[in-house]
């Protein structure tokens, strides 16, 4: 009940020690919101030591349970405090009120003579505070439920089972991903399984098992018989009525129907739960149909959770309202889970509301940075002093200039190339030095550690580390003294490196430019200073740089990356276009994979056992059918046995009469790609980067925005004995743990910008009415197609059945990659025209409508629809720098 406990109405409370201490047991999370009520002076909240009082210690007795004694011990500090508090000399007495929600020690209590409720009953007795009751969390007695409703689910085996289950191999042990398209299916990561992580199908609700997603759980397998495949159908579970079962049984077939012999999977079901990873859930309520009603359903933005039953009184109140909320159990009987109101967010569409619930879906932290931290930056005016110079080089005489997209304020890097006097040029890559500013363990870096990366979103940027360095003191702004790490080469006109040194530097940038002026400058005849002659060198380079690397196999992909301009006053998108990409961003990009290889290298020898490095698994064969079959279905072979003959064939899959192709296949080859990630080299063995054809790599260029690459700085500070080193830097199960939260940031902070940058599509639609557009297909489903615009580089489904209409003649081949509509044969990759509008009726998930408008389907005006909701989660990370 740590929400009701957190509600500004609950004041003067005393928490005993006992109790503390059973809470840090169970929830590190629950424990710490308990120390921070505490810790909140105006909450009059109070822990007693009562196992320290000798008049309220008491001692376990002979055939009495730990449980038994913890409870006794709670009555007597409550009796204890009665008597206590009796002895005050003010008028009017105060009485002590025991809280439990513990049945046998609510009765005793009685018996003794306290006053003791349940939170339930406590918090219903506030008439003049009736939102409380909403707050409350469902606390389901295993008893109740038999009596009401029919048993829907089999029931949780207990943990101890479980794990001798796991332990003599009767069931695996792993992690439940729920599917966003399909309601009915899941799969499960099984853990440390030697043939790389398996993954099981779950299909059907008894399977599924109340299992929510990203809860660890136990599966048994079911015999290679009752084994199915993935199902390419597309659910959603629309249905308000609790008691729907047949409909769902209905669904259920569909899922089993039309299966290929080929494509069954290792299928299991779910037989309980090791630990949950629930967490508040934003949303909406779908209010009941029923007038007064209390009890109503609560729809999860993520498709993935299911819906959620809470009751509430203030349903009129939340219509429409973006809201939170947790879930407190999953009973046998009950089709969805119970759960409570949290709190409210603001009104849905609302761009403030929206971006907060696109931040705390995605898991990313975004309060302002608190006092603790703040209190770590330098004191302004702030000046480079003599004891910052004492391992550093004074390179302010060079001709150093920085290259950024306009408007960057967060200024990492910086380059500089002059000609030796033996012939050779010297090109140096300056970074800005974060980690003099952050040291190892104060708030300062445990803050940026947990946010791990800052989050661009359309037009917001939250920050890893706080403005006074993102934006000034490491900014490699123009015409100021900065402090940096530069990794300097010493290079032939070939591009061959001859030497390569690294130290800290002081610098001072002579110009900081957009790739465009850079460009602009390169291209220009009539200009022949310092910083354009070094631009030149460097851009002559990173050509010779760039056609090495990709001989040697790296992948050159495609994304349709969207930039919006903003109308000044409303700040609502105006206009979309697809970002293009200047020779500028190619040549700061080379230097920068430059600079990383080498840093890598370096620490890597150094330090063998715990240098953070980064790899990019090659994708299992599998991965690529999609591209292959595709590829084929016009005549083109694409080879997946290697990056550089997938790179090569991918240069020659042209076609003459139709340009994009090429666009289009390396985009669907990014879809097949992994996710690339942080490692600690002691924990690993494969060091590869596929995507740049690299044995080794890490991330050195970012440290404002990235807090790797905080972590490499310094490793190299310390390889070349510019810094001290620290214990927890030497510490590979300590550097595996934090890769393994900056990994996970990383992602999510790749799905709230992909969010924010369909949600500022839809804004833009919003104004647009119907837009009618070519568009390409990119994949064929059962009972859809995916499209994709790429004006706007826009995505979404067409789906060809829909809800309470005749549904079209379908014909599905996976083979060939095409559905046949009727008599409409579309494939993989045709060109076709859509109509694109918004469609806001469900106002949660509001999606851009694409009705297909050619080719025209004989015989029946088919009302397809897309949701570009697919489109914001389920690509791969692209490799950009910026």
């Amino acid at each position: 009940q740590i929400d009701i406990l957190e509600d500004p109405i609950i004041k003067n409370v005393v928490v005993l020690q006992t109790v503390l201490q059973e809470v840090r047991n169970r929830s590190a999370p629950v424990y710490k919101r308990v120390r921070d009520i505490i810790a909140n002076p105006e909450k009059h909240f109070y822990s007693f030591t009562n196992e320290h009082h000798r008049e309220t210690y008491v001692t376990q007795e002979q055939g009495e349970t730990s449980n038994d004694r913890n409870d006794r011990a709670i009555r007597v500090a409550v009796k204890w405090y009665n008597e206590h508090l009796k002895k005050m000399k003010n008028e009017e007495e105060i009485q002590v009120i025991l809280l439990t929600n513990d049945r046998s020690n609510k009765e005793k209590a009685v018996e003794e003579g306290l006053t003791a409720y349940t939170c339930e009953e406590y918090i219903k007795s506030l008439v003049a505070h009736p939102d409380l009751v909403d707050r409350l969390a469902c606390i389901s007695d295993e008893g109740k439920e038999i009596e009401s409703g029919k048993i829907l689910f089999p029931e949780h085996l207990p943990l101890s089972k479980l794990q001798q289950g796991i332990k003599s191999g009767i069931y695996l042990q792993g992690t439940y991903r729920a599917s966003r398209d399909n309601y009915l299916e899941a799969t499960v990561w099984v853990h440390g399984d030697a043939e790389e992580n398996r993954e099981i199908i779950i299909q059907g609700l008894k399977h599924l098992n109340r299992a929510v997603h990203e809860d660890i759980v136990a599966v048994e397998l079911l015999s290679k018989d009752e084994w199915v495949a993935p199902s390419s159908v597309v659910l959603q579970d629309d249905g308000q009525n609790e008691d729907d079962i047949e409909n769902e049984e209905e669904k259920e077939n569909i899922l089993k129907s039309s299966v290929n012999k080929n494509m069954l999977r290792p299928t299991g079901k779910v037989v309980g739960i090791i630990k949950r990873n629930w967490r508040p859930f934003c949303g909406m309520l779908s209010k009941s149909q029923i007038k007064e009603a209390r009890r109503h359903l609560f729809t999860p933005a993520d498709r993935r959770i299911p819906r959620i039953r809470i009751e509430t009184r203030q349903a009129d109140a939340l219509e429409g309202q973006r809201i939170i909320v947790a879930i407190d159990g999953w009973p046998r009987n009950s089709r969805y889970p119970n759960g409570h109101f949290v709190k409210k967010l603001g009104n849905a569409g609302d761009k403030e509301t929206e971006t907060e619930v696109l931040l705390l879906e995605h898991d990313v932290p975004h309060q302002p940075f608190s006092q603790a931290v703040l209190s770590f930056l330098p004191k302004m005016p702030w000046s480079i002093t003599e004891k910052d110079m004492k391992y550093r080089e004074d390179l302010r005489q060079l001709c150093v200039c920085s290259v950024d997209p306009p408007g960057c304020t967060d200024i990492d890097d910086a380059l500089h190339c002059r000609e030796l006097e033996n012939g050779n040029l010297e090109v140096g890559v300056h970074i800005a030095d974060v980690s003099h500013f952050i040291r190892p363990g104060n708030a300062l870096d445990e803050e940026s550690a947990k946010r791990g990366t800052t989050v661009y979103l359309c037009e917001k940027r939250i920050d890893m580390v706080p403005e006074l360095l993102s934006s000034n003191l490491c900014s490699l702004r123009s015409n100021v003294d900065r402090l940096a790490f530069s990794c300097i080469w010493e290079m032939n006109h070939k591009a061959e490196i001859l030497k390569t040194r690294f130290t800290k530097s002081v610098i001072n940038s002579k110009a900081s430019l957009t790739y465009a002026e850079a460009q602009m400058r390169i291209d220009s005849a009539a200009l022949n200073d310092d910083v354009t002659t070094s631009l030149r060198g460097l851009n002559k380079l990173a050509k010779i740089l760039k056609k090495k690397r990709i001989d040697n196999g790296a992948l050159t992909l495609a994304s349709p990356e969207v930039r919006f301009h903003m109308d000044s006053e409303t700040h609502d998108p105006i206009d979309l276009q697809t970002k293009e990409l200047k020779e500028t961003n190619s040549m700061v990009e080379e230097f920068m994979l430059l600079a990383n290889i080498s840093v890598a290298q370096k620490i890597y020898d150094e330090f063998s056992e715990f240098a953070l490095l980064r790899k990019h698994p090659a994708p299992p064969p599998s991965n690529y059918d999609v591209l292959v079959k595709a590829a084929k279905s016009k005549n083109l072979e694409i080879r997946t046995d290697s990056a550089k003959a997938l790179a090569e064939s991918l240069d020659k899959a042209e076609a003459p009469a139709f340009p994009y192709l090429n666009t289009l296949l390396r985009i669907l080859t990014t879809r097949c790609m992994m996710q690339a990630l942080y490692f600690c080299s002691g924990m690993e063995s494969d060091f590869h980067h596929y995507g740049l054809a690299s044995p080794i790599y890490t991330h050195f260029t970012s440290p404002i925005r990235r807090y790797a690459d905080i972590i490499v700085h310094r490793l190299l500070a310390v390889a070349i004995g510019a810094d001290s080193t620290y214990p927890d830097l030497m510490d590979k199960h300590k550097l595996a743990e934090l890769c393994k939260n900056l990994n996970h940031r990383h992602k999510m902070a790749q799905y709230a910008q992909r969010a924010s940058v369909a949600f500022h599509t839809q804004l833009f639609f919003k104004t647009k009415g119907v837009v009618n557009e070519d568009a390409y297909i990119l994949f064929v489903r059962k009972n859809a197609i995916v499209v994709l615009i790429p004006k706007y580089g826009l995505e979404g489904t067409v789906f060809f059945e829909e809800k309470d209409k005749p549904s079209p003649k379908l014909d599905y081949n996976s083979e060939v990659q095409s559905l046949t509509v009727e008599d409409t044969t579309l494939h993989v990759f045709d060109k076709v025209r859509v109509n694109v509008v918004l469609d806001a009726s469900n106002i949660q998930h509001q999606k851009i409508r694409m009705i297909l408008v050619e080719p025209k389907i004989l015989g029946k005006d088919v009302p397809a629809e897309a949701t570009t909701e697919t489109s914001i989660n389920n690509e791969p990370e692209k490799k950009k720098k910026k």
